[in-house]
């Protein structure tokens, strides 16, 4: 052999020595290769029958007769080998054995006896002889399986011991609310989890009713007093919420009294394989505030919804924005045709398509860049797709901003809506869902009078068709809902970077009040909205119950850890232009009326006659043109009289402008 050659078989004899010795060591126990749980199965029920057949030499019986025992023990093995390949057994990961793990060995070891006794009965009838002594195959089946058995157990104790003790002080103290089976797979998710985040005491009933009992050897604890004064007795640091019968208000109250108390709290989402103990795992997260404001799932007419979404082009403007991408992700779910992707925001709509093209899918999406004021460009956007449904999103939100800038106000939302309602009515869109806001009600801003001109356009415009019995015309839609939690706008995103950079929290007033949804909740309401309308309706949405944002404030900080005024500070600054201390969903003069859905209504308000509205709308843009932000104010209070404006620049106009 030469010498290249022979220094070749060193080096590859080298690292398949380091292979196997980095493969095979302590801490990759439980992730040994199929072959050699196999070898060590053989060598377990090998053992087994050498013990068995001495049992038997010393008791003088014979298990084997000697002249037979060279064949007797190899055909034992391969029976073993041949029910070992048959039912898996040597599949599974040591340190993760289980019931089905033990199951497979039982009835491996019950197959291997039953082949026993029939190779028995074969060679009797041949030879009226016998290879194995019954009570024999039978005590080496008993001692097969226990050995088995054992030694997995043995390696798993091993396993949890060595690998998750030492790492105790890197674990977080929790005790599960619930006894279900909910609580029980969210159990054995964290107790199998490695590295292992929790260190698990114990379980909370919420009915006291089987704390002398226990739970994968944890106790079920009674609550005699509260929640934190059980955790604190117990020494430990968080709650993990898994009892998916509590109500909100429950939920609410538990995790109020534990923040207060400092003590960690964690949920878990609607997980969509109980059996998946990784994807239990993985979504146990910290309790955030929108799980607090969240309320029951809405059901939603998917039938209905589908009938005007499956196989239909449809247009959503604003796509990129957090209203308008939770759209197109929920319409997405219908099968629609096609989905147009419309936004002048590039890098967002850039973001959002990767995001969507990325979903096993056969719905053609389209990304277009362009601006809803531009009605040039929106014509050959109507002309070359032809949408059969319009989600209208694009809009201007930021109050403080439209204060400064209401020429831009009305550019995106009025004009902008204009644009999009003519189109859709010029080509034939079935349907126009307009996604309004509740700062449109008795506006005292730039933003809400912008947006309440664009109800007004779309509501007197589908009134207008109607009224002139055309064949075929757009029925205009408008939904009307609070602020969103984790919107761009939203005051949630604003206060957790605040709370990250240290504080202080700055709110503009200590007696605010808001109302709440997330943005799922919202879209699907706007999709549910957009089947049930005829067109003409202001659809409004049942907000819950408002929250002061103070309050809202100090939960987060408590969420995040810290404690209010000490930690984090909370700052007030002052109202800002335009800002209101509460927001209403229905004008002072309109009433509301009830529909299939419990969540949705119907505000009945007066629609304007079209003409009118149209020509104020032209006098608008044409005033908003000339860039004069008082004439352009003034000519937004004469379009909406209840437009009171909370802007010191703007509210002299309030007496001059009716």
């Amino acid at each position: 052999m030469e010498d290249k050659d022979r220094h070749n078989y060193f080096a590859l004899f080298r690292r398949t020595f380091t292979d196997i010795n980095t493969s095979f060591s302590f801490r990759n126990l439980g992730y040994l290769p199929r072959w050699l749980i196999l070898l060590l199965d053989v060598c377990i029920v090998s053992l087994s029958s050498i013990i068995t057949y001495f049992l038997f030499k010393g008791l003088r019986l014979s298990y084997v007769p000697d002249n037979s025992l060279s064949f007797a023990f190899v055909f034992y093995v391969l029976i073993n080998v041949f029910f070992f390949w048959l039912y898996r057994t040597y599949s599974g990961i040591i340190r993760h054995s289980s019931l089905i793990d033990a199951l497979k060995l039982f009835f491996s070891q019950l197959s291997t006896f039953i082949a026993i006794l029939v190779f028995n009965f074969i060679v009797i009838v041949f030879s009226n002889a016998k290879v194995y002594l019954t009570t024999g195959a039978f005590i080496n089946a008993v001692l097969s399986f226990s050995f088995l058995f054992f030694y997995r157990l043995v390696v798993k104790q091993i396993f949890d011991r060595m690998f998750t003790s030492t790492n105790d002080e890197h674990r977080i103290s929790a005790i599960i609310y619930g006894s279900d089976a909910n609580a029980i797979a969210v159990a054995n998710a964290l107790l199998s989890e490695r590295p292992g985040r929790f260190k698990l005491y114990g379980f909370i009933d919420k009915d006291n009713q089987n704390f002398t009992k226990r739970i994968l050897n944890l106790p079920i604890f009674q609550i005699r007093k509260s929640v934190p004064v059980l955790l604190r007795s117990k020494g430990v640091e968080a709650l993990i919420i898994a009892d998916r019968s509590l109500t909100k208000e429950e939920r609410s109250i538990i995790v109020d009294e534990c923040i207060e108390y400092g003590f960690k709290v964690y949920t878990l989402p609607v997980v969509a394989d109980w059996d998946d103990q990784k994807e239990i795992s993985k979504k146990i997260k910290n309790f955030e505030i929108h799980d607090l404001l969240e309320r029951k799932p809405i059901t939603l007419d998917t039938q209905l919804i589908s009938e005007y979404l499956q196989e239909k082009t449809i247009l959503v403007t604003g796509a990129a924005g957090s209203i308008g991408s939770e759209i197109v992700r929920q319409v997405l779910l219908f099968q629609p045709k096609r989905i147009i992707l419309l936004d002048q925001a590039e890098t967002p709509l850039h973001s959002l398509s990767l995001e969507i093209s990325g979903r096993d899918s056969d719905v053609e999406l389209i990304d277009v860049v362009g601006d809803v004021r531009d009605y040039a460009f929106m014509e050959t956007v109507f002309k070359s797709y032809l949408p059969d449904v319009v989600y209208h999103a694009a809009a201007y939100k930021h109050v403080p901003l439209m204060e400064i800038n209401p020429a831009q106000a009305v550019f995106t939302n009025v004009l902008g809506t204009r644009n999009v309602a003519d189109l859709s009515n010029q080509y034939h869109v079935d349907r126009f869902v307009m996604v309004s806001t509740d700062k449109a009600v008795n506006p005292s801003s730039v933003m809400g009078a912008s947006k309440r001109i664009a109800e007004m356009y779309v509501q007197a415009k589908h009134f207008k068709h109607q009224r002139q019995n055309s064949t075929r015309f757009t029925r205009f839609i408008t939904t009307r809902f609070g602020n969103v939690l984790g919107s761009n706008g939203s005051v949630v995103p604003l206060f957790t970077k605040q709370i990250q950079e240290g504080g202080p929290i700055t709110i503009t007033h200590p007696e605010i009040i808001r109302y709440f949804m997330t943005i799922p909740e919202a879209c699907q309401l706007v999709l549910e909205a957009g089947s049930m309308g005829k067109g003409g309706e202001i659809f409004i949405f049942d907000m819950g119950k408002p929250v002061k944002i103070i309050d809202l404030a100090r939960k987060m900080i408590r969420l995040a850890g810290f404690v209010p005024e000490k930690d984090i500070a909370i700052k007030i600054v002052g109202l800002r232009p335009g800002e209101k201390l509460y927001e209403e969903l229905l004008n002072d003069s309109a009433k509301n009326l009830p529909t299939h859905h419990e969540k949705i209504m119907i505000a009945v308000e007066n629609s304007a006659d079209f003409e009118e509205v149209s020509h104020q709308v032209d006098v608008l843009i044409t005033t908003a043109r000339t860039g004069a932000y008082e004439a352009t104010v003034s000519q937004m209070k004469a379009l909406v009289p209840d437009f009171k404006s909370l802007n010191s620049v703007y509210e002299k106009l309030d007496s001059t402008s009716h």
